[in-house]
């Protein structure tokens, strides 16, 4: 299903655009140099739109002062207090992100709708497992990915009755399983923009398997309009993540993508050396084909089973034999060379074209 389109400062998000990638600052936002600093090093590394706390009328009027600088479209993330939601969007907010069920009375909901509806920017309902109405999970016997879906939706149509369809939708858990189920239920609901994530996801490795398996799954469902991947720690951290998936699944073709082969009894060259080795001389080239917006694929094979195959479907690629290699440029034989000379000869070829 294609879902409508929202703008969020000059990202749109929606209706076909690329996937956007999102993080959340977590520097005190009244701390407003700090704040921008990290936002230009989360831009520099590849994100798309940053989200920052509004815990009283200070950060509010600190998010301005932010705005004025931001080299990115910014979010407001407000709970509780709809005084800060209308401050925010008057400090410049491109979206923010709230929960109708915790804002207030209807008066309260209204407003903030009405002030978004005026500033012409979006918002995102966002329902994370941990926070569910009461009576959702007693009507479920605990949290479901049914209870999300249902708390979404509900928050949705209370949005909607006021007449305000500018709308993004995010629900996230910490657990892989119900998380993707409840995106699944979710993505024949409803025709907005999806914002995905699995919230929670911890630190470390673990973590950061948790999270491109929780969003590469919904992203090759075709599920996701914009994403963020929730790591403990440095924000950079998760974009740095979240470009891998993305070029990882091939919805960004951009930089170097290295192929090589896990290698086995066959191999008769020192496979895992040359591989490291290439990767690394291709380090800088692929960061500048990132930036921009090109591609290359590069195989390093290590037998004549899938060797010459992989090869020659890449742009550049090496088939290795017994202590020697097979050079191939877009499908094209070149000329053999011993083992100690194909990490030199390949980034030869691939720089000198």
């Amino acid at each position: 299903m294609q879902r409508k389109q929202v703008k969020v400062g000059n990202v749109l998000i929606g209706g076909g655009a690329p996937v956007s990638i999102q993080s959340m600052t977590n520097t005190d936002t009244k701390d407003v140099a700090k704040s921008l600093e990290q936002i230009e090093r989360l831009k520099d590394a590849g994100c798309d739109i940053i989200r920052l706390a509004i815990l009283d009328e200070e950060a509010a009027k600190c998010f301005g002062e932010i705005k004025k600088k931001s080299p990115l479209p910014m979010v407001a993330d407000i709970h509780f207090d709809y005084k800060l939601a209308i401050a925010a969007i008057e400090n410049g907010a491109d979206k923010i992100r709230i929960n109708p069920g915790n804002i207030g009375s209807e008066d309260k909901v209204r407003a903030v709708l009405d002030k978004a509806k005026a500033y012409k920017i979006p918002i995102r309902i966002g329902v994370n497992s941990g926070s569910l109405e009461k009576e959702i999970i007693a009507k479920y016997g605990g949290v479901t990915a049914e209870g999300m879906v249902e708390s979404a939706i509900k928050a949705l149509d209370y949005a909607k009755s006021f007449g305000f369809e500018d709308l993004v939708v995010s629900l996230k858990s910490a657990d892989v399983q119900m998380n993707h189920k409840a995106h699944k239920l979710l993505a024949d609901k409803v025709d907005c923009p999806i914002h995905i994530g699995l919230t929670e996801a911890g630190v470390g490795e673990m973590a950061e398997i948790k999270s491109a398996a929780a969003l590469s799954a919904l992203l090759l469902d075709g599920i996701g309009d914009t994403m963020r991947i929730s790591l403990t720690g440095d924000p950079i951290r998760e974009v740095i993540l979240a470009k891998k998936v993305l070029k990882a699944i091939g919805i960004r073709k951009n930089g170097i993508d290295f192929v090589s082969c896990p290698t086995c009894g066959r191999t008769k060259v020192n496979l895992p050396e040359i591989a490291a080795k290439v990767e690394k001389e291709l380090a800088p080239l692929s960061e500048k084909l990132e930036k921009e917006g090109k591609s290359l694929r590069v195989a390093v094979m290590g037998c004549a089973v899938n060797g010459p195959g992989e090869a020659k479907s890449a742009d550049f690629g090496v088939a290795c034999g017994q202590g020697e290699g097979l050079l191939i440029s877009h499908g094209e034989i070149l000329y053999k060379v011993p083992e100690d000379q194909i990490c030199k000869e390949l980034i030869k070829i691939i720089s000198d074209s």
